[in-house]
């Protein structure tokens, strides 16, 4: 497709403000992953898999790990904003895939974010206040948007502050284990329990791990922010490997942790508050308000990121002319892109009013798997592409791995849920009618600007 730079006849928006260092790439990286999937996921991986409930949250993090090596080399042959969807569309040049692969990012952002929402009024917030969890979720998502358009400066520096926090709920997790342990407490001998009471241990493993696959997404969202970002092609690299060591080094001591102190039968009882259950075992007298403050900040956090993630998407897609123009506006003074924010924050205010976005879990895993396996794809296929500047580079033999199993965690055989496919079925056929609507709405713009005497903008 050709390149918005190179049509003459659109007067330029205002660049992106470039703000984000190396420093605060590895905080948004790190809160990213971080968010709220380890507060939620330990009890429910404990119950596909048992006491070793560390070894998913290790293999997802070694195939994450390799896929983040594809969105690199990617990202630095191309620092441009719309991520996943950018590479799709220069790999392929098929803008109906684009578009699907762009629709399924943009879901894992605003569901994530909804769910965050919800989460924020009917859980954390409901340990101090009982409010209504739908205006809450409302107030929370305008406040997310307010923040959002207020600049990219304030938005990553805030996500520092929250990081620091949700980082502090885990060490004190990580740190009462320690502590119980030294004491004598805990059961080493549930660290190499695998549950297979009707499975195979390879599926009991598949299954647990693509579940907790989703817990270590988030990595990619910061590509989408490479036009924010002081020299990308440079800070990159170190940012994204380093943010995913760090976050998959607590999943797994916060794992091992919670299997030590509490029997895999019980941490898949207390479901979303199993480190909730932890806290009560290994310190009984830690006040339980303390860590429902620390979830209150994570979900902020976790729901600010997918947010900046989804306007940004929607902005690089329109500069890709994917996207109508006018998602692509900036604004002059706070150099945001206001369209895309306000679009994307309705959508995400319909979802906490009106749909049920419990069982989204899974299916955006499923739909995020699909997407890494794409581009792990298209990192071969855009190999022949050569750019003039220096940029990093993966072994061959990685982004190849990393599509294998990548599709092995999206097909049955990896023990996945009928429901995943067929909710994801459901928001795919929902795409392909958007997919419709934004070419109508493309062909009736292209329309209009070509008649006699209409100004071009």
């Amino acid at each position: 497709m050709t390149d918005v730079s190179e049509d003459t006849s659109k007067v330029a928006e205002p660049a992106l403000l470039r703000v984000m260092g190396p420093k605060l790439l590895l905080f948004f990286v790190v809160g990213d992953i971080i968010g709220t999937g380890v507060y939620a996921l330990t009890g429910q991986v404990a119950g596909r898999v048992g006491g070793a409930l560390w070894l998913p949250f290790l293999l997802a993090f070694v195939v994450a790990f390799m896929t983040a090596f594809s969105y690199l080399e990617l990202v630095g042959k191309y620092p441009r904003a719309a991520g996943a969807a950018l590479y799709t569309n220069k790999a392929f040049g098929v803008p109906f895939l684009t578009f699907m692969v762009a629709f399924a990012v943009m879901c894992s952002g605003i569901t994530s974010a909804s769910s965050a929402a919800v989460a924020f009024g009917a859980t954390y917030l409901a340990a101090f206040v009982k409010l209504p969890t739908v205006l809450v979720g409302i107030a929370f998502v305008v406040l997310l948007a307010l923040i959002n358009f207020r600049g990219i400066g304030e938005s990553v520096k805030a996500n520092v502050v929250l990081t620091c926090i949700e980082l502090a709920g885990l060490l004190i997790i990580i740190g009462v284990g320690v502590w119980a342990v030294l004491n004598g407490d805990g059961e080493p001998s549930r660290l190499v329990e695998i549950d297979t009471a009707d499975k195979t241990w390879l599926v009991a493993i598949s299954s647990a791990t693509s579940l907790a696959f989703f817990a270590m997404v988030g990595f990619e969202d910061s590509v989408n922010m490479a036009e924010e970002c002081h020299d990308p092609v440079r800070i990159f690299p170190r940012a994204m490997l380093w943010g995913m060591v760090i976050a998959a080094t607590i999943y797994v001591l916060v794992s091992v942790t919670s299997s030590l102190l509490v029997p895999a039968a019980e941490l898949a009882g207390a479901k979303s508050d199993a480190l909730l259950k932890v806290l009560d075992v290994g310190a009984p007298g830690f006040p339980r308000e303390i860590f429902s403050a620390i979830g209150l900040f994570a979900v902020i956090n976790s729901a600010l990121i997918n947010m900046l993630m989804a306007s940004r998407l929607l902005y690089g897609l329109s500069n890709e002319r994917v996207l109508p123009p006018v998602f692509g506006r900036v604004h002059p003074a706070r150099r945001t892109p206001w369209v895309s924010i306000i679009f994307t924050s309705v959508i995400a205010i319909g979802l906490v009013s009106f749909v049920d976005i419990s069982a989204l879990g899974g299916t955006t895993a499923l739909l995020l798997l699909v997407v890494f396996a794409i581009v792990n794809i298209a990192l071969l296929v855009l190999r022949k592409d050569k750019v003039a500047h220096k940029h990093f580079r993966a072994p061959t033999a990685i982004p190849v791995l990393a599509a294998v199993f990548c599709l092995y965690l999206v097909s049955p055989l990896s023990g996945r849920p009928a429901q995943d496919y067929r909710v994801a079925g459901i928001l795919l056929a929902v795409g392909v009618v958007l997919w419709v609507v934004n070419l109508l709405v493309k062909r009736a713009v292209s329309g209009a600007s070509s008649r006699p005497g209409a100004t071009k903008r």
